[in-house]
């Protein structure tokens, strides 16, 4: 059942938590808009947005009125919502068990390891403890890459998981963050078998420019 007026995703374009969610409505062919929150002039903070997630945070997903938050939250619900029963989410409890294992780490090991020293790069920033962030990033890597072995995907199915889609956003840019795929053969071949897909859209590599403060 496709929506009766296009989904409105609020989302900062070079965060992988938004694009995991832009990727999934472009995947389904949902139709939607893109409405970017600038976090540097605070707009999250907003009455207006604050109203849609009082935590202040994005990705927010509106459909006809409702507002939802969480990426992984959403994830799930445009798959329950507009291809229940589809790959992309198992139905089996065992399935569904491995699923939120990759959400966790989507949720954990992803955001330390890989997406905070990206953000950085891309910032100019230092990260505080980068040694430690690698290591991390590096222990979540090894562990796909092992994961990966015989799998064409992430969950082991002959088609892609929401466990795909949660996960690739940033590891398709762990480069920027310092740990390059030359090293992870499985995982950049997986990267790329997604970045195949009809209807893949790619992750912002840069940052919009800094907020001009007057003097």
């Amino acid at each position: 059942m496709a929506p009766t007026t296009p989904l409105q995703l609020y989302r900062m374009p070079v965060s992988g938590h938004c694009h995991r969610v832009e990727l999934m409505l472009s995947l389904l062919g949902l139709p939607h808009q893109l409405i970017n929150v600038d976090l540097q002039r605070g707009e999250h903070r907003s009455p207006q947005h604050l109203a849609l997630n009082p935590l202040g945070q994005v990705p927010v997903l509106v459909d006809a009125g409702t507002a939802l938050s969480d990426s992984n939250g959403i994830l799930v619900y445009l798959v329950q919502r507009y291809a229940p029963g589809s790959a992309w989410m198992p139905q089996d409890a065992l399935g569904q068990a491995q699923l939120q294992r990759w959400f966790s780490l989507a949720a954990g090991l992803l955001v330390p390891g890989v997406a905070n020293p990206r953000y950085a790069a891309l910032a100019g920033r230092v990260v505080a403890d980068r040694e430690g962030a690698l290591a991390t990033g590096k222990r979540l890597l090894d562990y796909m890459e092992g994961e990966l072995q015989g799998r064409v995907w992430l969950l082991g199915g002959e088609l892609p998981s929401l466990a795909d889609i949660a996960m690739v956003s940033y590891t398709s840019q762990a480069h920027i963050a310092g740990l390059p795929l030359t090293a992870y053969p499985r995982i950049a071949a997986w990267v790329a078998r997604l970045q195949a897909l009809p209807g893949y859209v790619p992750l912002a590599d840069t940052l919009a420019p800094p907020v001009q403060v007057p003097a």
